[in-house]
């Protein structure tokens, strides 16, 4: 093999090498977005079917007081029994912050029993871009299924809308996607 023939195989070698390495980076970099962007996806939809079922759920307090305490376009606060074993109704708050769901929970104390508790806080899903981007997580209907938006009138909420715009990278592509859910408060649809 001479001197030319030995510097043409390395060459080739060098731009096969270079060709299969940046396959392989391009490849891996794609790939992570998906993970990401799948990641982002799953924990949204993990968040928003606890959301939902607690919303469902929503009943009177264990004084009577009514199953709806406040809203708000980032937040709602009622009454449900969302812990497993539990006889008591809990007062529960979700809302958005940062760029997460939360769900604070306060178990009801004493005799008769209060809400005075240290709120439980849970981060029910990552990635929710709704407070960067302005945009309402819940949206509220009357028995008449027109939407409430005078958040005082807290008692005409039957059936909520949860709305999270997830991503996962805000700096690169995919954009964002937005997950819609809804539920009925089922002990307020008869009233």
């Amino acid at each position: 093999m001479t001197l030319i023939e030995a510097m043409v195989w390395i060459a080739v070698f060098i731009a096969a090498m270079t060709a299969l390495t940046t396959s392989l980076l391009s490849f891996y970099h794609t790939n992570s977005f998906v993970i990401k962007g799948a990641t982002a996806i799953q924990s949204a939809q993990r968040g928003m079917d606890v959301a939902v079922r607690a919303i469902r759920t929503a009943g009177y307090s264990n004084l009577g007081a009514y199953p709806v305490i406040s809203i708000a376009a980032n937040q709602m606060s009622f009454y449900a029994n969302v812990t497993k074993g539990s006889p008591n109704i809990q007062q529960v708050r979700l809302f958005t912050q940062g760029s997460s769901l939360w769900e604070g929970v306060i178990e009801p104390a004493g005799d008769p029993p209060v809400y005075s508790g240290t709120e439980v806080l849970s981060d029910l899903s990552d990635y929710v871009q709704n407070i960067t981007l302005a945009t309402s997580t819940f949206m509220y209907y009357d028995q008449n299924g027109a939407l409430i938006t005078d958040y005082t009138k807290f008692q005409s909420v039957r059936f909520v809308t949860i709305n999270l715009i997830v991503d996962a990278s805000t700096s690169s592509l995919p954009t964002q996607i937005t997950l819609t859910s809804s539920a009925a408060l089922r002990n307020l649809i008869s009233h």
